[in-house]
């Protein structure tokens, strides 16, 4: 009887609190010119959670063009505007009425 209680308990809390939130954990190549591809991994990366990634240096937010989104992983293209010699942080901007700006700990260098 308890083991079904707990068993109960616990769906309930996934269908109230869904999901956990996006996590990157990796990112190749870890260094890109603009215009290159990057490869991130993690989890809870799909359209459902992500609408947005950007690369940030803590001021200044860039968009860029995600090209493949899954619950994995995602690829984006290193925008026009990044400035070369720059060390960017991945943010993702969560979807939802209460949608919030998470900074990731992966980081990407811009190449000349």
């Amino acid at each position: 009887m308890k083991a079904s209680f707990l068993a109960g308990f616990l769906l309930a809390a996934g269908l109230v609190f869904g999901q956990g939130m996006p996590r990157m954990v990796t990112c190749e190549p870890q260094t890109g010119k603009v215009g290159d591809v990057i490869a991130v991994t993690g989890e809870n990366l799909q359209k459902d959670m992500v609408s947005k990634v950007y690369l940030t240096d803590g001021k200044n937010d860039l968009p860029v063009e995600v090209t493949e989104q899954t619950p994995t992983s995602i690829k984006f293209k290193i925008p026009t505007k990044a400035v070369p010699g720059n060390r960017l942080a991945l943010m993702v901007l969560t979807t939802g009425k209460d949608a919030k700006l998470i900074e990731q700990p992966v980081k990407v260098a811009i190449a000349q």
